[in-house]
């Protein structure tokens, strides 16, 4: 999710991104873990996307209820498809915006993994949360965090810099929202949660080959490859994993490794 900022929609290709995401579900099992769940509590993922991690959710809560939210209708519709009421009943997906929830006292946990990163001023997004637990429920999301994916950031500097993409980039502006914890930790206090662990994770994101590589900047990488015309993306794509091997080149085994940042966050409501 956070597939939309502030009057801007991206759009995604829900069966590409479900095969393009391995390392995101591999940590979202690992940050599932970390719950602790016992089995009956009402989970809300923010940024379901495709639904499986969601899925996985509703499954350790077999007395409980998960529902899925996205501000991706697309996503919304390839979840539901995927995960359908009649196989799935303690679990539900619904188009909805992090920074404008509407739930109130209705979860014991707020999940979110992947996702929150599209979203630049996280106060609303912190307050919504807050609202959306019950007394004593807990918030536990992770995201990438300050630093995060800095060598494609490098490699793409490198590459707009060049005359055949530099003018697809006049007054080009979009930044993630990459945070570190001391920058986080003053919007759970503001929205009245109390911090229990909020710290950056390094991750090592590794592709197999270049088509790895390739495939994972075409499914998550829109703010840039929307400015490029559609008869000329695939050779921005081509360029770009041309320029990150360039600087970082592969393994002795061939693979293509990517240094992420993750912030996580464990926050509880009083």
């Amino acid at each position: 999710m956070e597939k939309k900022l502030p009057g801007k929609e991206y759009l995604w290709n829900p069966a590409d991104y479900a095969r393009r995401s391995p390392a995101q579900k591999q940590w979202a099992e690992e940050l599932i873990g970390k719950i602790a769940l016992e089995g009956s509590e009402r989970v809300l993922d923010i940024g379901c996307g495709d639904g499986v991690v969601t899925a996985a959710i509703a499954e350790r809560v077999p007395l409980g209820t998960v529902v899925g939210i996205d501000s991706s209708s697309d996503m919304i519709q390839f979840a539901s498809n995927m995960f359908p009421g009649n196989r799935y009943p303690n679990l539900s997906f619904m188009e909805g915006d992090a920074r404008a929830l509407l739930f109130s006292s209705e979860f014991d946990v707020v999940f979110s993994n992947a996702a929150l990163h599209w979203v630049n001023d996280h106060g609303p997004v912190v307050a919504g949360i807050s609202r959306a637990l019950r007394s004593g429920g807990r918030m536990v999301v992770q995201m990438g965090g300050k630093g995060n994916a800095a060598q494609v950031f490098e490699a793409l500097d490198k590459l707009l810099a060049q005359s055949r993409w530099n003018e697809y980039f006049s007054n080009f502006s979009f930044h993630y929202g990459f945070y570190s914890p001391a920058e986080y930790c003053p919007w759970l206090v503001a929205a009245g949660l109390c911090p229990v662990r909020v710290e950056l994770i390094q991750k090592d994101m590794a592709y197999p080959d270049p088509e790895g590589f390739s495939g994972w900047f075409r499914t998550t990488w829109m703010p840039y490859l929307e400015r490029i015309p559609e008869d000329r993306q695939e050779s921005f794509i081509r360029d770009i994993t041309d320029q990150f091997l360039d600087l970082y080149p592969p393994d002795a085994s061939g693979a293509i490794h990517v240094k992420m940042m993750r912030l996580e966050v464990e926050a509880v409501k009083p």
